[in-house]
Formats: structure tokens, C-alpha cells, sequence
């Protein structure tokens, strides 16, 4: 794929989900565990790659800058990609730290344990300018931005700066899924994607406050100067605030939640097409919130498509 020829930028902190599916008849003489007899294995993209993927599945071409690790999970991660048409030529490979990898065991369709393979201390000054020389050289092109953060190292202030004074000079709107509780990185983007949880710890709030989401919502905007935030709160739906205006609750859509695993990557990609095509704030809302409930429905992560969208009546 040529790398030129995308129409959004995503950055962020790939993985590679691994899932071990099987199935549990008895508890471990070893200790008080579950065995899992291990029927299959199978492998998707996690994290910012399936935030590309499900740009992808939208009928949008994303191209995807982000850091791997010099090793089989890392190549394994690269054929994903290349199977899936995404291009891989923003991929910066690293010896300096493994690909992170989640490892979900399975079984009866109930998520059993997870084992986690990563390392998430920030990027050298060297690693850092690899990754910046990548984003220099692609953003320009795109029609939006979206930063995928999972903490894992990549996304350093000084990287994260640099992403949003470039795109808000040329015009392009930043779509970034935040992190930890110091959103002042943030500030500037175009708009925010947290869960409940996360808006009201970057509040120094307690997520069970009465109008915490409110609150949150309103100051976050504010300090940050964002143009708009979306909240997105599991069962109860999504809240969407805008600079001005008041702020617009939207039902979930989901008609059964067995697994929330790469949701908010769903709804930022859905987010980030939608206002790619055009779409305001809100219509572009209504489309992320379609296809989380899509995505919720079922097990792992999931590519929701354009085609999906159509038969729920949302067309892009």
C-alpha cells in the first residue's frame, strides 16, 4: 500500500491481542484455579492497530505510525497488518523493548485471565525522533488524526505536542483516547474520547458522584480548550459536549454487552470517519455510538464495517 495514499493518521501504542479459547471441567489439585483445556488459539490487532482496523472496516484508509519490538510477535503483528491491508511502513522497530502483547485466556465464552507482555517507560531521545520524523513526514496528507494512547511509552509530552500543533496548523482536527490523570498533554486537541471513569479521574473525581459526568465534562472542555469531548459510559450511553451549546446524552445501542474489550478503539475510529466525511460533532457522535454497540455484542475485539453500520440505518 502506497503510504501516501490514506486518509487518517492514527498514533499510537500497537499491540497484538492473542486469545487461548477453551473450555473449564475442573479446578487445578495445584491450586485453587481453574485448568483450561485449550481448544484454539487466534490473534487480532489491539490497541492503536485496531483502532486502524476499524478505520479500515469504515471504508476509510488509515495509515499507522507506532513502535514494535525486534522480534516474532512483532513480524507476527506486521502480517496481520499487511493481511488486513494496512500499511506498515510507519512502524518504527525497536530492540529496546519487546511488541506488547495481551494474552486473554478464554473459556465458555468468559474471560478467565490475562497476561500481559510489555514495557511502557518512555522512548529514548533517539527512539522519540524516529517516531516524530514518521509524523512529520505523514501528517500533512491526512484529513484527521487520531491519537490512540494506552500509556505504553510512546506518546511522550513532547511528541504528543509536537502531533497537535502540527495538525492544528494545517487545519485537521486531533481525535485523541487519553490516559492516565495529567490531561493538560492534551491540551489543544480537537476532541477527547474518555470513559466515565477516566474524565472524572483527570476531575479528581470519584466516578460514582452524583454529576460527575457533567462536571467533568464541562471543566475538561474548558481548561483544554477543546472543541468538544465525548464521554463514553459503558450501558448508561455517551454524553457529548461541545464549546458552546449544552450537552447531548445519547442512549447506548448495544442490545446485549458480553464484551467491552476494544470499544473505546471502535469509537474513536468511528469518531475520527465521521468527521473525516464531514459530519459535525454530534452526527459523528451518533455514528461512534452505533458502532460501539455493535462492538459490545461480541467476544474480543471487533471490526465493525461500513456494511455492519448500514443495517443498524447509519450510513457513512
Amino acid at each position: 500500500m502506497d503510504s501516501k495514499a490514506f486518509d487518517i493518521l492514527v498514533i499510537g501504542d500497537i499491540m497484538l491481542d492473542r486469545y487461548w479459547w477453551g473450555s473449564v471441567t475442573r479446578i487445578s489439585p495445584e491450586a485453587p484455579v481453574p485448568v483450561v483445556k485449550l481448544d484454539k488459539t487466534s490473534m487480532t490487532l489491539g490497541g492503536a492497530a485496531n483502532v486502524a482496523a476499524n478505520i479500515a472496516g469504515l471504508g476509510m484508509t488509515p495509515e499507522m505510525i507506532g513502535i514494535v519490538g525486534d522480534d516474532g510477535e512483532g513480524r507476527e503483528l506486521g502480517e496481520i497488518m499487511s493481511a488486513a491491508g494496512l500499511s506498515v511502513s510507519g512502524l518504527v522497530s525497536l530492540s529496546t523493548r519487546p511488541t506488547t502483547v495481551k494474552t486473554r485466556v478464554v473459556a465458555h465464552g468468559q474471560q478467565v485471565t490475562r497476561v500481559d507482555q510489555e514495557i511502557s517507560a518512555e522512548l529514548s531521545d533517539e527512539e522519540a525522533s524516529a517516531v516524530l520524523e514518521r509524523i512529520t513526514e505523514r501528517l500533512p496528507g491526512s484529513k484527521a488524526v487520531v491519537v490512540s494512547d494506552y500509556a505504553k511509552g510512546l506518546l511522550t509530552e513532547e511528541i504528543l505536542r509536537a502531533v497537535i500543533d502540527l495538525a492544528r496548523a494545517a487545519g485537521i482536527p486531533v481525535l485523541a483516547d487519553p490516559k492516565g490523570k495529567r490531561y493538560g498533554k492534551y491540551s489543544g486537541a480537537t476532541i477527547l474520547t474518555p470513559n466515565k471513569r477516566e474524565a472524572a479521574e483527570a476531575c479528581s473525581m470519584d466516578e460514582s458522584e452524583p454529576g460527575v459526568v457533567e462536571h467533568a465534562g464541562n471543566v475538561l472542555v474548558k481548561d483544554l480548550g477543546l472543541d468538544a469531548l465525548l464521554i463514553t459510559r459503558g450501558e448508561e450511553g455517551m454524553t457529548l459536549f461541545e464549546s458552546s451549546g449544552e450537552p447531548r446524552h445519547m442512549p447506548t445501542r448495544a442490545r446485549e454487552i458480553y464484551d467491552v474489550t476494544g470499544a473505546g478503539d471502535t469509537v474513536i475510529a468511528a469518531m475520527a470517519v465521521g468527521l473525516a466525511t464531514g459530519k459535525s460533532f454530534a452526527d459523528a457522535a451518533a455514528v461512534a455510538n452505533a458502532a460501539a454497540g455493535l462492538a459490545v455484542e461480541q467476544v474480543g475485539t471487533t471490526i465493525v464495517t461500513k456494511g455492519m453500520l448500514a443495517k443498524e440505518g447509519i450510513l457513512l
